[in-house]
């Protein structure tokens, strides 16, 4: 009997054998969600610090509900609210406490306008007594719950209200807001893009003000957009965007008294020329609002304190930069009103402790590693929590230190991407974790030692599913280019054989801080790129100078120059590739999307003789044609640099085509707009140079919805069959050339 068991299990494991890794990946798995990875959506620590909640999506009722969980027993405690127990909404899609965690804001129906930006259904949910509250009739923006829970701050029609969830009074406090002239309190389209932002407004901790940014944006330059749609006639899309050297929008500061339904103005006591103001937030000091200011080359920032009642102001803090300063959101008000700030002053990304007056107590963290996400601060146990690179630059970990700089202590244990997200009062943390082997995983962990307490969720369905699959491993090393060993990684078809060669495509990203090398999870393009390695191309990324995560001075290189020392890395490597026995060096092609399009043109021009092909989707063709705040920051305007924006534009480089070029772009692209590629379409057909090209109607930066994306891909994938050919070749006659890639 145990003969017959063990006879049938061989025959089991033999027969798994062979059907393991069989499948090839093909486009129609990869658009149809087959890869798609187990998430945890809206976590929210509770404040008791032992529960949690989740947003779950029940896919056969299609309803909502916000779970609470145990941080102990990772069990389900109790379903807070769900959608199907509210006739007043089919299903929300996100959710916000107010901070007794009495009310909960839920959203329905929302609307996207821009990257980050959207319009939806508000309702208030009383935890308590069950009522649940519509904020407003109309679809309104970035809703926001008082410090005590009963007024919500909103945005409608560019202009600020306030509800009084007591006695539901909305009081309309800015009057002036209109459309692509005047905007109050939320961010105009080039803050939201470039510094990440959408609601402009701030309540103070006894939620009696609220200050908020105005933005005049009448004399910024009108973009407009043809938005086909299916009628007889288009609409037109009208928008403010600043082009690089042109007006931006003219901001101030404003300060509504909630109780005397009084707006005054704050100013500062500087004359500032030509100012962004990229952040606002209330200190711990019930009339003290922290600012920051930052000149429009942004290589210098004040951050100010200003007394709301005697409207004083001081700068506290005062950086430079030779090149730009990054903003972020890692302000954070101790209770003595100390605060935490993280700056590359000492040409890494590191935290630092100032007092009340600006006086720094403390650097916190050193070394030639980058600070990558700052967690918060355990006021108990005077404990800092952050995530770095201090395990190499690929990888992220999690780390404690105390916030006199001493007894670090990292947190997390395994090599790839870790991230945390600690409960109230940092006893634990969820970590997500994944690497290039392994898909995310979310476990529970000690705050205090990293230990691992229980798993809560992974994806080893997927690794099972994967497995079926012909997959090849990513290998990451890196590949000494003009003086830098840059990081690589590399896939290789399945069957790999060295004796023979094989055509090679590159990917890249290449933008400012940007990093496209990391030990974590799949993306959907790496699906694809395993599906090209299956074809017989070998896929290589590399991670130029001008990228981040090695140091201010490796990332800010590039600086007045976009464009010039990322395409020389990249032309250099593929040079360098090319010489290895296994690539073919005659079937070399690069592409990138957005700043990586700029960049893949500009290798197929510039590297002419190393490049046979290029897919740019949707990129900047000229810098002169992209936004103020993100151009500028790294090349100055074009009146003051015109070289810096000539030089390195694929526009000006058209006459050196010589290889095959797909050029892709999506007509309502309110980001790299359409001009990019209509102007270099214009510039190649005057220069007589062929190529192929495609335009997708009404389709944003994205170019999704539908089967845009799947067709998309097709597009790219026979391009590159035509263009580099799928056939492996014979060994080369040549020698073997030595490898100067470093494993």
């Amino acid at each position: 009997m145990n003969f017959l068991k063990l006879a049938l299990c061989v025959c089991l494991f033999l027969s798994l054998s062979l059907n393991a890794q069989t499948k090839e990946i093909t486009l129609e798995d990869i658009w149809s969600g087959a890869f798609r990875t187990e998430r945890m959506d809206v976590l929210h620590s509770m404040k008791n610090g032992q529960r949690y909640s989740v947003l779950n999506f029940d896919r056969a009722t299609r309803s909502t509900s916000i779970d609470i969980y145990d941080y102990k027993t990772l069990q389900n405690v109790k379903t807070l609210v769900s959608s199907r127990d509210i006739p007043e909404l089919n299903y929300f899609t996100d959710y916000t406490f107010s901070d007794d965690e009495q009310k909960v804001l839920l959203v329905t129906e929302e609307e996207s306008i821009y990257r980050r930006s959207s319009l939806g259904y508000y309702y208030v949910y009383d935890i308590d007594d069950k009522t649940v509250t519509k904020v407003s009739d109309d679809k309104i923006q970035e809703p926001t719950f008082s410090p005590d829970g009963n007024k919500i701050a909103f945005g409608f029609e560019n202009n600020l209200y306030v509800k009084d969830l007591g006695s539901n009074k909305v009081t309309q406090f800015t009057f002036d807001g209109e459309k692509n002239k005047i905007i109050n309190g939320i961010a105009d389209w080039v803050y939201e893009e470039e510094f990440s932002i959408v609601r402009a407004f701030d309540w103070n901790v006894n939620s009696n003000k609220i200050a908020f940014i105005r933005y005049d944006e009448t004399d910024v330059p009108e973009f407009s957009m043809d938005i086909y749609g299916t009628e007889l006639y288009q609409k037109q899309q009208v928008f403010k965007y600043p082009k690089a050297g042109e007006k931006n929008a003219e901001v101030s500061l404003h300060l509504y008294d909630v109780e005397k339904d009084k707006l005054s103005d704050i100013e500062v006591d500087k004359a500032y020329m030509d100012f962004y103001i990229p952040r606002i937030e209330w200190t711990n000091d019930a009339d003290v609002l922290s600012a920051q200011f930052m000149n429009r080359q942004q290589n210098e920032l004040d951050l100010w304190f200003i007394n709301a009642e005697t409207n004083t102001s001081e700068i506290v803090l005062a950086e430079k930069d030779n090149a730009y300063i990054d903003i972020t959101d890692n302000l954070t008000f101790l209770k003595d009103n100390s605060f935490i700030w993280t700056s590359e002053k000492d040409g890494y990304n590191h935290i630092y402790h100032y007092d009340k007056d600006g006086d720094l107590i403390n650097q916190v963290t050193k070394g030639n590693w980058e600070v990558t996400n700052y967690y918060g601060y355990d006021e108990d146990r005077k404990t800092i929590f952050y995530q770095s690179t201090e395990n190499g630059s690929i990888n992220r970990d999690v780390y404690s230190i105390k916030l006199n700089g001493r007894s670090k202590e990292r947190l997390t244990k395994t090599n790839g991407t870790n991230s945390a997200s600690f409960s109230a009062g940092f006893s634990y943390f969820i970590n997500t974790f994944s690497s290039a082997t392994t898909p995310p995983e979310y476990t529970l962990n000690s705050a205090s030692s990293g230990n691992l307490i229980k798993s809560i969720k992974d994806n080893d369905r997927l690794a099972q599913k994967l497995s079926e699959f012909t997959t090849s491993k990513k290998e990451f090393s890196t590949i000494h280019v003009n003086g830098n060993d840059l990081n690589m990684w590399m896939l290789k078809p399945v069957n790999f054989d060295a004796s023979k060669t094989y055509p090679l495509f590159m990917t890249q990203y290449s933008g400012p801080g940007s990093q496209s090398v990391a030990n974590s999870w799949n993306s959907t393009n790496d699906y694809w790129f395993q599906m090209l390695a299956q074809k017989g191309y070998v896929v290589v990324c590399i991670d130029g100078r001008g990228t981040g995560f090695k140091g201010a001075a490796f990332k800010k290189v590039t600086q007045n120059d976009l464009g010039k020392y990322e395409v020389e890395d990249q032309i250099q490597a593929a040079r360098q590739l090319g010489e290895l026995p296994y690539i073919d060096a005659n079937r070399i092609g690069i592409w990138g999307w957005s700043y990586g399009g700029f960049m893949s043109s500009n290798c197929l021009f510039k590297g002419n003789d190393v490049f046979k092909m290029a897919i740019a989707v949707a990129p900047v063709t000229s810098w002169r044609f992209y936004d103020t705040i993100y151009t500028e920051r790294y090349l100055s305007t074009p009146q003051n640099n015109p070289d810096g924006y000539d030089d390195n534009s694929p526009i000006n480089h058209v006459d050196k085509l010589k290889g095959d070029f797909l050029l892709v772009h999506g007509t309502a692209d309110d980001n790299v707009h359409a001009q990019n590629t209509m102007r270099l379409v214009e510039a190649l057909v005057q220069a007589d140079k062929q190529f192929d090209w495609a335009m997708y109607p009404d389709k944003n930066h994205g170019i999704y919805g539908g089967n845009t994306r799947k067709h998309l891909y097709k597009k790219m994938t026979s391009f590159i069959n035509e263009t580099l050919g799928d056939k492996i070749k014979q060994p080369k006659e040549e020698e073997k050339v030595e490898s100067n890639i470093k494993g």
